[in-house]
């Protein structure tokens, strides 16, 4: 079966497009059920006998995702793996299995994110260069990536996969290669490009366009998870809530163009979400806000 996995890997990635992450994970959770259906069904798990997987089988597999101490979201990606893999055996082998299609996935609660204020934002800055003294060119990156974020809404690893021949010569529009390999155009604000021609002018690294535009201090492409390093070091030097975060930069960038007029088709091309339903999200969160206004400002609010 090891073989049969490679092969659903291979296609992700060739044909669907998938990242090298998103494939591991579906890796991990078709061999965690290749290793589960081995147990339960007390045989080795070939294409005959996973071909003919029940969905008592299958209950049982996402109730062992569950004693294992998976959330929800990982159960149901879990589920959302094995679908994809019997869709690619279907193709590949021929084999159909009708039992897979008639488990439902387990329902993951909607989290309703917070958008950051707008005063919040432009603290940070004043915060970057209090805490980079020593390094101004740090302290310009910092704030060339808050404002990226903020201001164009990029996914995290959107914004650090930026090569320099992305921003030479201040472009109206980014070109964006988002997931799926999925290329959309985002408006650039100048106040983007300000921060952004500031950092480029004074980081002491490599500037061929091929070389990535955010680095670290050794001069290495910026993880994520320095990303997150930063925002977190802003959140707690101005005292700032738990969720602000670099998502939440995104998320602030939705919510002010929806509450700006701006259409749901249109958000959605700018976000890069595939489903428009992802989109719709925001809605909740703007009429969350408006009716919290409500509650407190009009004038009939009170009455029973």
């Amino acid at each position: 079966m090891e073989n049969v996995v490679q092969e659903f890997l291979e296609y992700l990635a060739d044909t669907k497009g998938y990242s090298v992450h998103t494939a591991r994970a579906y890796e991990m959770d078709v061999m965690e059920f290749l290793k589960f259906f081995t147990k339960f069904n007390g045989a080795d798990a070939d294409l005959s006998a996973i071909a003919r997987a029940d969905t008592i089988c299958f209950r049982a597999f996402l109730a062992d995702c569950q004693r294992r101490g998976l959330s929800h979201k990982s159960t149901a990606r879990a589920l959302s793996s094995l679908r994809g893999f019997y869709r690619f055996l279907g193709r590949k082998y021929d084999i159909k299995n009708d039992a897979i299609g008639l488990i439902s996935s387990p329902k993951i609660p909607r989290k309703l994110s917070k958008a950051i204020d707008a005063s919040d934002v432009a603290d940070m800055r004043g915060a970057i260069s209090a805490t980079n003294v020593k390094d101004p060119w740090v302290a310009a990156r910092d704030w060339a990536l808050v404002v990226l974020l903020f201001g164009c809404g990029l996914r995290i690893s959107e914004a650090l996969g930026l090569c320099n021949r992305d921003v030479m010569g201040r472009p109206d529009v980014l070109r964006i290669v988002g997931k799926g390999n999925k290329e959309r155009l985002v408006p650039v604000l100048p106040a983007v490009w300000d921060a952004m021609d500031k950092y480029l002018a004074v980081h002491p690294f490599d500037k061929a366009p091929d070389a990535v535009v955010f680095r670290s201090v050794r001069g290495l492409p910026m993880s994520a998870r320095m990303a997150e390093k930063v925002v977190e070091n802003l959140r707690n030097y101005l005292q700032l809530p738990d969720y602000v975060t670099p998502h939440a930069l995104r998320h602030t960038f939705a919510t002010a163009l929806l509450a700006g007029g701006a259409d749901l088709r249109s958000l959605q091309e700018l976000l890069g979400h595939s489903s428009l339903a992802a989109t719709q999200l925001y809605t909740r969160v703007n009429m969350s806000e408006i009716s919290n206004i409500y509650a407190h400002a009009h004038p009939r609010a009170g009455d029973d």
